[in-house]
């Protein structure tokens, strides 16, 4: 082989090797950028939830299930545990639907969490947990729930890295 096709062979496999790079690169860059573009989407209405209790409080018990003459009723879903502690859902008589996806009322950027994780919704004058078929399970006082199980007000519930709990 001459010096000059030994040049050429290393050059070609040198920009070979570049292209492979910055190919894997760009697919890093895409997976890594997807989830900040969709928390930064998700994340925009949460305040609204967080910032309108202070004011729903006053309007909040007439819609409430149970009757706002209990003053032990639950009048919030808030989270106490996780990357969205703080956060805070009033209680109306629909129910309350947690996961990833973006059509959940409670939308959790957590890889534990299914798409429709859980959900929380009134009977009667009871609040109720139901686990929707997740993969890693809801918890309430450490044990896995099955099915549809009464949640009383300051009970913690754990989904995925969250915990949230009924509160008056």
């Amino acid at each position: 082989m001459s010096e000059l096709t030994f040049t050429l062979l290393r050059l070609g496999y040198l920009v070979l090797l570049w292209v492979f790079v910055l190919s894997a690169v760009a697919v890093l860059r895409r997976d890594l950028a997807g989830p900040r573009t969709a928390r930064k989407r998700r994340r925009k209405p949460e305040p609204a939830p967080a910032g309108g209790p202070p004011a729903g409080p006053g309007p909040a018990p007439a819609p409430m299930v149970g009757g706002g003459g209990r003053g032990g009723a639950p009048t919030r879903l808030v989270v106490v545990a996780g990357p969205l502690t703080g956060t805070t859902i009033p209680l109306t008589q629909s129910g309350i639907l947690i996961g990833r996806a973006p059509s959940c009322t409670l939308v959790l950027d957590d890889d534990y969490s299914s798409s429709r994780h859980a959900r929380i919704y009134p009977q009667g004058n009871q609040w109720y947990v139901e686990d929707l078929g997740s993969t890693n399970g809801t918890y309430m006082n450490d044990q896995r729930i099955q099915g549809v199980v009464p949640l009383p007000p300051g009970v913690g519930v754990q989904i995925g890295q969250s915990v949230v709990e009924l509160q008056g």
